[in-house]
């Protein structure tokens, strides 16, 4: 995998990370849509996810927490916007308290997924919007430029394992 950039444009408080893959554009799909994949690689290598909901429509919920190195957990949310397999995907993405419930001081930030075929590779683009320049500063310094590029790199491994797709 190639990451091709990652990019924080503050006045219009997004994030942008632009990856590559040596696979197609639907076996790509499968990592966002398959919760068993998508825990191999959405949380960075030293705070593994655990999809316990996986609602893979519009509107549907997803819920999930990461383990950290010490046994600690932290839980996120999403909240699907709008899917058009095999090429895009929104959703609303937040923090979780241990019930699950959403963490509303740590605001909410809208991502969407862009995968296009390039020559019978596959670019993935990945925009994050926050809802603050406060907000954004906070989610930075807490890593989350190096966590979502640590975590993308994971994602040629399991590409490799499931290239029969």
């Amino acid at each position: 995998m190639t990451v091709i950039s990652s990019t924080k444009n503050v006045e219009a408080l997004s994030f942008t990370l632009v990856a590559e893959f040596d696979a197609s554009v639907d076996r790509v799909w499968q990592i966002w849509e398959d919760p068993r994949q998508l825990e191999r690689w959405w949380g960075p290598p030293t705070w593994p996810a655990t999809f316990e909901k996986h609602e893979f429509t519009p509107g549907g919920e997803a819920s999930y927490y990461m383990t950290g190195p010490e046994g600690e957990r932290a839980g996120g949310w999403w909240r699907i916007t709008d899917i058009q397999p095999p090429n895009r995907l929104e959703f609303d993405d937040g923090f979780a308290d241990e019930n699950g419930d959403p963490v509303e001081s740590m605001g909410t930030t809208h991502a969407s997924v862009m995968l296009e075929d390039i020559g019978g590779r596959t670019r993935m683009t990945v925009n994050s919007v926050f809802e603050s320049e406060e907000q954004m500063g906070k989610m930075l310094e807490m890593g989350m430029e190096e966590g979502m590029q640590e975590a993308a790199g994971q994602i040629d491994g399991i590409l490799a394992e499931h290239s029969h797709a």
